[in-house]
């Protein structure tokens, strides 16, 4: 038995694609949609979007401070903070804070979560980078 999950609702694909054959924009619906929109969430500043100046999670403001409990514990809160009140399609299950990369200047954050109308369980890690944007 197949279950319904229309109401999950369909977004863009992330980034934005074209579908060559059929002429249209790429779409994606279901677990992939949520995804999409996670990181969408964790990428965006508060206030970088007109229409919604609360929209995103601002960990920008982390980025150069020293990497302790304290600072992780900030993260969780603020990605937790972010999820509940953009993303209603999930429960959150847990969010943990990668630092074995903290020396090449990246923190990985995994979020587990639950999809609330069909119990389905799915995770996404997204990479929070440190450091400057060059090739040395």
């Amino acid at each position: 038995m197949k279950i319904n999950t229309d109401f999950l609702g369909i977004g863009w694909s992330f980034p934005p694609e074209f579908n060559e054959t059929e002429g249209k924009l790429s779409m994606t619906t279901d677990v992939e949609d949520i995804n999409n929109s996670l990181i969408i969430l964790l990428s965006t500043r508060p206030g970088e979007r007109v229409m919604f100046p609360d929209y995103g999670c601002d960990l920008q403001e982390m980025l150069f401070k020293p990497l302790d409990l304290t600072l992780i514990t900030q993260m969780k809160g603020i990605v937790e903070r972010a999820i509940l009140y953009h993303e209603p399609r999930i429960n959150i299950l847990s969010i943990e804070i990668d630092t074995q990369e903290e020396l090449e200047g990246e923190v990985l954050i995994e979020i587990d979560y639950e999809v609330r109308n069909t119990n389905t369980r799915s995770n996404i890690v997204f990479p929070f980078y440190k450091g400057e944007a060059t090739e040395i």
